[in-house]
């Protein structure tokens, strides 16, 4: 007998030799039908997969990201298969999963590929999945393996199989197919009920362009046809959103490649709105004690050496500035909190002066790979809205918790409501990716967990995802899209404290070191900007919109009119703008509709003679004749539901 725990902790003993999926069974017939993949012992198994020994089982339907996962990879089984029969000769070389689908790179040697093919691809797919094929794994030898492979002519396998050792090498088979593959199916073929390829480009062999260049197919799959409709829907959406898009149309950002690349630059209204969004942090930051700092954008290389910075992220930053003096070096600075322990280091400082929080809107740059570059949300120079708490271990806890509760405050003003906590810790079994003490690593992910406990958040453990000096309380928010965006950050930190000498006199007359909590609810102006823009496809809450209002005036008559509207708005600090230019009043209200502007006040002989506006609201709603102090009021009420100020 084996005793089998699952996941809510109930121990159930079998004999040697169940299957995951006879586990399933046991536990419910009605939940085994959806049962699709599993884990034992942490590690990845077929549903089929007899187990002889106690263990850990967690059992995974497609509503589970590893559900996804095997769903997908098994899928791309079904795509090379496909792709073998429509293009004889084909080589195959990778294909796993990927979120929200899969690929597959293949040498298709003179063939091509491209979007008129992709039905007949489907096509094919479906065919193969409807047959109801196993997928099963079976152990072969390196010699068996690099046979197979050199008798097709396949060097991309070959390649792969010479890298791994004996007896850890295992085929995938099903129907007439067969693939290198260490793991991680669905049941059969007849589950996947819906494909869809997406695109295809090209992708150099692992990675190196000394290599031969292959074809990637990018497709997705689902168990519903509905459900990839939907997903199609979603993706149409996804583009009108696209803050690339927006950010153009209503003139936020460019980009020039004579700045350079990932290198944005912001227009007036972008400008607006990002001193819009930091006066805001910086009013909630004032009432929760923080002090404004301001550091240079380049910084000597030592410090980032003393930081750990230099060594971790070095090749990946931009290379150090040589000065006319011998030996002297600077990079652009990278992070901002070497320099906050600086200024922490430049007087002494008693446990009665703690905590110090010290807050900057600091710009960093890191030399992001050109082709990982990606409008806002990947760049090379960023804001990030970052601050630094210095502290006693006594204070931590309450410190932390005044961070969560500034975190939730920029959330709920800015309308993202529908999140989760994570917290990121080491990997136990990497500890070279980590600098500092484990007692302290222990205290500091501890002091996090039991935070997040108090506060009520809804949170997940994430192994192997902290910083290399600490770990995280990271904020994954999902937008109007359901999409999932990491957006905020909370650190604790004994290390750079170590790192930097940094002390305090406590109530014993000795010298101790504090504690450092980074922390960055935004996470860099550009990233959250970028996500804001796709969140509100633009419509963003009324306290930030770049106009609040604009005034169309029938014709020239009117004008005087308008502006007198226009600086009673102005004096009620409404922001608006008129629009005298010889249009139509018609192509006026379109263009105000498509820059968002939240809404259209128009006047003409009747709003002139009874002193009143006429409103019109985004999206077509008529409010009727106002006049502009019940308009004020109005828009007053309207920011007061959303934006109400932060108690510290």
């Amino acid at each position: 007998m084996i005793d089998i725990t699952l996941p809510d902790g109930s121990v159930r003993a079998y004999d040697s030799g169940i299957t995951a999926m006879e586990v399933a069974k046991d536990i419910s017939e009605g939940f085994a039908r959806n049962v699709i993949s599993a884990k034992f012992n942490n590690t990845t198994i077929e549903t089929s997969t007899e187990l002889t020994t106690d263990g850990n089982l967690v059992l995974y339907t497609w509503k589970d990201a590893e559900g996804k996962t095997a769903f997908r990879h098994s899928t791309s089984h079904v795509l090379a298969q496909a792709l073998e029969e429509l293009y004889p000769g084909v080589k195959l070389s990778i294909g796993p999963a990927i979120e929200d689908g899969f690929y597959y790179d293949v040498d298709l040697g003179d063939e091509t590929i491209s979007e008129k093919d992709f039905p007949a691809i489907e096509k094919k797919m479906l065919e193969i999945a409807r047959g109801k094929h196993d997928f099963t794994m079976r152990s072969v030898s390196k010699d068996e393996a690099l046979d197979k492979y050199r008798t097709e002519g396949n060097e991309y396998k070959v390649e792969l199989i010479e890298n791994l050792e004996d007896g850890t090498i295992t085929f995938c088979d099903h129907d007439t197919f067969t693939d290198l593959c260490r793991g991680g199916h669905i049941p059969n073929t007849s589950l996947i009920k819906a494909v869809k390829i997406m695109s295809v480009a090209g992708a150099y062999w692992r990675g190196n362009e000394n290599n031969p260049q292959l074809t990637r197919v990018y497709g997705t799959s689902f168990p519903k046809q509905k459900e990839l409709k939907e997903y199609l829907e979603l993706l149409e959406e996804a583009k009108k959103r696209d803050h690339r898009k927006l950010g153009k149309e209503l003139q936020f950002f460019t980009f020039s490649q004579k700045v350079g690349q990932g290198l944005p630059l912001w227009l007036p209204k972008g400008a607006a709105l990002r001193e819009r969004l930091e006066q805001f942090l910086k009013k909630a930051q004032k009432k929760a004690g923080y002090e404004m700092v301001v550091t240079p954008h380049i910084g000597q290389k030592e410090l980032y050496v003393t930081s750990g910075h230099y060594e971790k992220y070095g090749e990946d930053s931009f290379q150090p500035i040589a000065t006319p003096a011998e030996g002297e070096e600077f990079l652009l600075k990278p992070m901002n909190c070497p320099h906050h322990c600086e200024i922490y280091n430049s007087g002494p400082w008693s446990y009665r002066d703690l905590p110090k929080r010290y807050a900057e809107f600091g710009t960093v740059y890191r030399y992001e790979q050109s082709g990982e570059l990606h409008g806002l949300t990947r760049v090379r120079g960023f804001t990030q809205d970052d601050a630094h708490i210095f502290c006693t271990p006594d204070q931590l806890d309450e410190e932390f918790k005044k961070v969560i509760d500034l975190v939730l405050y920029v959330f709920g003003s800015l309308g993202f409501e529908n999140f989760t906590a994570q917290v990121s810790v080491r990997d136990l079994d990497n500890p070279d990716k980590y600098i500092g003490d484990v007692d302290n690593w222990e205290k500091a992910e501890n002091a996090i967990i039991n935070a997040a406990k108090d506060k009520g958040l809804d949170y997940v453990v994430e192994t192997g995802e902290a910083a290399f000096y600490g770990p995280k309380l990271d904020f994954m928010v999902k937008d109007a899209l359901g999409r999932s965006w990491q957006l905020g950050t909370i650190q604790v930190d004994y290390n750079l404290p170590e790192r930097f000498d940094l002390t305090y006199k406590g109530s014993d007359n000795e010298m101790h070191r504090p504690v450092m909590i980074h922390r960055a609810p935004f996470g860099s102006m550009e990233r959250f900007i970028a996500i804001l823009l796709e969140h509100t496809a633009g419509n963003f809450p009324l306290w930030l919109m770049p106009e609040q209002a604009i005034i169309l005036s029938i014709s020239e008559k009117y004008e005087k009119y308008a502006e007198k509207v226009l600086n009673l708005l102005e004096n009620d600090e409404i922001r608006a703008l008129t629009d005298h230019r010889n249009e139509t009043i018609g192509k006026k209200i379109r263009e105000a509709e498509m820059n968002k502007t939240p809404y259209i006040i128009i006047v003409g002989e009747q709003e002139e003679e009874n002193g009143t506006i006429s409103v019109r609201k985004h999206g077509g709603e008529d409010l009727g004749a106002l006049t502009v102090t019940k308009f004020s009021e109005m828009i007053s009420e309207e920011i007061k539901k959303t934006l109400k100020p932060f108690n510290g």
